[in-house]
């Protein structure tokens, strides 16, 4: 086990210093954006889901022909690897991202067929201190004006390391203070999703989700509508308008590191109920934290300044 002051990663067969993580300068993940990753998290040092998040991985693999030269068993046991090289960095209430990243790798004049992936694995820990206010007072939820990159373009069900479309929208709300949180609209007008998280309303009793054909449908996501079939409470997945967000009773979002973070407005205007959580979501986020043995709210909120 590594006992040093600095996080370890694997890169290409070796476990190093995060200092010494280099990656060509013309590797085709950096020149053009062409790789895939994706990230899990963990609950009290234990990587949770990672199998569904290997398998999502390799689906966006596949989608752009890059061949890692590892199976799904060899990262998971890589992604365990580093995660316990790393378990001894980690602080009081602490958590870490755990991420597999795959490049195309470094080659740009001679064509994709000829590149050698780049594989990385790496963990991060998660950012609790710069979160907690979004669970003391709830996402503020803008809609900015760039649209989602439509599927006939790109399929959005790939988790791409080119994130630029998300960043850019998220550029528009950037110092509008620090519990906004963008979600983009698709170019029909119907509500999507934001960086690395997906979106759910709440009206009568219900879950309305957009379709998982305009989304990343996240791994949380797929967690959210079990636990709510557990609780008898139904899920539709629907084209959501912004009037449907405007009417909702209530609203949260999902993702991997915010598990299910309530939403106070929508455009600056405040959800039907006035409690930040609603009845529904704060079922949801009591079936969450029990499903994954942490009061994870209570974690966030331990770092509050």
């Amino acid at each position: 086990m590594n006992q040093a002051n600095e996080r370890y990663l694997y890169l290409n067969g070796e476990y190093v210093p995060e200092s010494r993580g280099f990656v060509h300068f013309r590797d085709r993940g950096f020149v053009f954006g062409d790789a895939v990753f994706d990230t899990a998290r963990t609950f009290n040092g234990t990587i949770y889901r990672l199998d569904e998040h290997l398998e999502r991985l390799f689906r966006s693999l596949k989608y752009l022909h890059i061949d890692p030269g590892l199976d799904k068993a060899a990262f998971k046991t890589i992604s365990q690897e580093v995660l316990e090289k790393n378990l001894h960095l980690l602080g009081p209430n602490e958590d870490y991202w755990v991420t597999q990243r795959i490049s195309r790798g470094a080659n740009v004049h001679d064509g994709p067929a000829e590149a050698e992936p780049t594989v990385i694995v790496e963990c991060n820990p998660i950012p609790f201190a710069k979160r907690a206010i979004l669970y003391r007072d709830g996402v503020e939820i803008v809609v900015p004006s760039v649209r989602r990159t439509p599927p006939e373009s790109l399929s959005p069900n790939a988790k791409m390391q080119n994130y630029l479309n998300l960043i850019v929208a998220g550029l528009e709300s950037e110092g509008a203070g620090p519990r906004t949180w963008p979600i983009l609209l698709d170019t029909r007008g119907f509500l999507t999703e934001g960086t690395g998280s997906n979106l759910f309303l709440v009206r009568e009793g219900k879950l309305l989700t957009p379709k998982a054909a305009y989304v990343l449908a996240g791994v949380t996501r797929a967690v959210v509508i079990e636990l709510g079939a557990r609780l008898g409470i139904a899920c539709e997945e629907t084209d959501l308008a912004l009037y449907d967000a405007a009417t909702a009773d209530e609203a949260f979002i999902s993702s991997t590191s915010l598990c299910i973070c309530p939403v106070a407005s929508i455009n600056g205007q405040a959800m039907a109920n006035e409690s930040v959580p609603g009845p529904v979501t704060q079922r949801l986020i009591d079936a969450f934290a029990e499903e994954v043995g942490l009061d994870y709210v209570g974690q966030y909120l331990s770092h509050l300044p």
